[in-house]
């Protein structure tokens, strides 16, 4: 059944997309991740422009954060501070991003950016997660080897203006967490991702937050920085097709159900090597299909459009 996607101006069958949500719902249940750094550029693969593959994949984030946060509120794992610290940065850096994109957009150079940058922060992503499962999996059947110990910059603690944040346990400037969010907020508005796959590990490693607060808190400043992302790209490019996004909800609100009940099966360090696989394939693809020969040279699109 193909149905057209007006502001994607191409058709596409109705059951490709909600099988590409659907499966990312199934890997967001299985591995704990939004998805958008793999919908994306699954998007791409299905014929759907890059520019709108971004804005509207930012909306899959959304519904999918929207949910995990407010579970995290009930048990009170969020630190509503440093959300709210890491959030002003993220809207920030999403300004920044947005105006970023418009500009590649009207040089006519933004498909190539878009998937440089995945081939660039995947290629990066997958190569450490895969080298920590691989680990993790060493140490699992030798208990005895040395664990690798992880420090937290001192340097962040000695930074001025200094705030408390109580729920976190931390007296630390607001610079690192501002910062952390304003790269956040880029990444969301450039590659249509949430920036979980960067901002859960800078609030561990880099701010030193405990481990059972962030992703409650990681949670909060996602869905309000990618909220706003999308509502960006709708009012400055015209970029996000509601039909495109319905289909994709809808595949990945039921895929997440089955991927939770099959993440409970795997054993972790499998589940962690199976991802860090999957994310370096979808990589190695995007890269193929920027190095190798297109069969067309040259494509003819309206002045103002993506």
């Amino acid at each position: 059944m193909q149905i057209y996607l007006p502001i994607a101006e191409t058709s596409v069958n109705a059951f490709t997309l909600l099988g590409v949500g659907g499966g990312v719902g199934v890997l967001s249940g299985m591995f704990g991740v939004g998805g958008g750094f793999l919908i994306t550029p699954l998007l791409f693969f299905i014929g759907v422009p890059p520019a709108v593959a971004v804005a509207t994949g930012v909306n899959q984030v959304v519904a999918s954060s929207i949910s995990g946060v407010l579970a995290h509120l009930k048990r009170k794992t969020v630190d509503l501070r440093m959300g709210t610290v890491l959030l002003i940065g993220g809207l920030i850096g999403s300004l920044v991003g947005i105006w970023f994109f418009n500009l590649m957009s009207r040089l006519g150079q933004i498909d190539l950016i878009v998937q440089l940058s995945y081939v660039i922060f995947l290629g990066i992503i997958g190569a450490l997660m895969l080298q920590e499962s691989l680990r993790a999996l060493l140490r699992s059947k030798n208990p005895n080897a040395a664990r690798r110990k992880l420090h937290t910059h001192i340097w962040v603690h000695n930074l001025p203006m200094k705030m408390k944040f109580r729920t976190s346990g931390l007296y630390i400037s607001v610079f690192p967490p501002l910062l952390v969010g304003v790269g956040v907020g880029i990444l969301a508005a450039i590659m249509g991702v949430g920036g979980g796959f960067v901002l859960v590990p800078a609030m561990i490693y880099l701010l030193g937050m405990p481990t059972k607060v962030v992703i409650g808190t990681s949670l909060f400043q996602v869905t309000f920085v990618a909220a706003f992302t999308t509502m960006m790209h709708a009012v400055t490019n015209q970029s996000v097709d509601v039909m495109l996004a319905i289909f994709l909800i809808l595949g990945g609100v039921i895929g997440a159900q089955v991927g939770t009940r099959i993440g409970l099966k795997l054993p972790a360090e499998q589940l962690r090597i199976l991802l860090a696989l999957l994310v370096l394939a979808v990589c190695a693809k995007i890269a193929f299909d920027l190095l190798w020969t297109p069969s067309e040279f040259y494509s003819i699109s309206v002045k103002g459009r993506f």
